[in-house]
């Protein structure tokens, strides 16, 4: 089940001071270059939970990651049982031995009260918060959902681990830019983090602090640790939460705001930031890093802009021309999708992209 085992995990990362990098990218980046150039083989760790017919949409997502990311990855999947035979095939035919393995779990959750974990909001889902206490040995880990495509390397988002200061355990985006149109401040009827809540598609963990950290809560005045406080917390709240264990993650982080770093929109960008209009003025600038496409979007034709993306690194082969094969035919694509509000802003799809596509060249053309 685990392809080359002899992995050592990565039990440190750096800590840059925030006053260091302020706004000024250019010393960031080059902080970060450095430091690989120093550590080359210290792995970043990502984990996926698939279940259902996501096994496509996971190996979609681990392409892309693939793709334009420097250091090497190792993948925690946690999957149905059905789906490792799959998704063993599939990931053993990938290129770049040494730069990518990966690990195989089963969907396991406390035995006292698995059915009904399993069964919040969607299928297994709710897996994820039980990672830092399956994953004991992983200082640190960046979760993502099967429909996360990256547009830049993954090594850009760890790097968050830096930033963080001595109270923060993890990193998530806002789940609304827009209050007029969030969900949380219109209709939640428990608590939730912020202004208009937080989206727990892409998560960031420091996780050795997270099984350290003694939680506030509104069930007892005494702290609790993460293994304690779940399953109160679902007990109280299972009534009153919509959607799974991201509503537990907003109730957690409410009581506990300094122990969230939060990162731009760009970092998670949705349907929800362009569909009534953009409202993520990060991506407007930069371009978007991460693509989150909820909804299903990438398998229906609402938000076109999305599904040329998905379409576009799926059928990607590992080895062409990123220009002439991914870059160039997406763009084409993109072009047809201007009817919608999305296909608007579509230049946004690909000012990420294209600068990720010309790094990776010249790393290479360096050597």
């Amino acid at each position: 089940r685990c392809k080359n085992l002899s992995v050592s995990f990565w039990n440190s990362y750096w800590m840059l001071p925030s006053d260091v990098c302020g706004v000024n990218c250019f010393w960031e980046t080059a902080f970060r270059y450095d430091y690989m150039k120093t550590h080359p083989s210290e792995k970043m760790h990502l984990a996926v939970v698939a279940c259902g017919e996501r096994l496509e949409e996971t190996v979609t997502m681990l392409r892309s990651a693939i793709i334009f990311s420097i250091r090497p990855l190792h993948f925690h999947i946690f999957a149905e049982d059905q789906l490792h035979e799959s998704f063993k095939d599939i990931l053993d035919e990938f290129p770049y031995e040494g730069k990518v393995n990966y690990t195989l779990y089963p969907i396991t959750f406390p035995t006292e009260s698995a059915a009904e974990w399993k069964k919040l909001f969607k299928p297994c889902a709710s897996q994820r918060l039980f990672l830092p206490l399956i994953l004991k040995n992983v200082d640190s880990l960046l979760y993502v959902d099967t429909d996360i495509l990256f547009l830049r390397p993954v090594d850009d988002i760890w790097s968050f681990l830096g930033k963080f200061n001595s109270t923060q355990i993890a990193a998530m985006a806002p789940e609304h830019e827009e209050p007029r149109i969030g969900w949380y401040n219109r209709f939640a009827r428990h608590p939730y983090y912020g202004l208009t809540g937080i989206n727990s598609g892409v998560m960031l963990m420091n996780m050795t602090r997270i099984r350290r950290k003694y939680f506030k809560n509104d069930m007892t005045p005494v702290r609790l640790q993460w293994r304690e406080i779940l399953m109160p917390l679902l007990k109280k709240y299972k009534l009153n939460i919509t959607w799974g264990d991201q509503d537990l993650l907003n109730i957690m982080f409410y009581h506990n705001p300094e122990s969230l770093y939060v990162f731009p929109c760009q970092w998670n960008y949705r349907p929800d930031h362009c569909i009534y209009g953009s409202n993520c003025k990060a991506a407007e600038e930069e371009g978007i890093f991460i693509l989150h496409g909820n909804r299903g979007v990438y398998h229906d034709d609402k938000q076109p802009t999305f599904r040329a993306v998905y379409e576009a690194i799926k059928n990607y082969s590992f080895g062409d021309d990123l220009v002439h094969s991914l870059l160039q035919p997406l763009e084409l694509e993109l072009q047809k999708t201007m009817h919608t509000y999305c296909g608007r802003v579509y230049k946004v799809f690909l000012k990420q992209l294209t600068k990720s596509i010309r790094d990776l060249y010249a790393r290479r053309s360096k050597g």
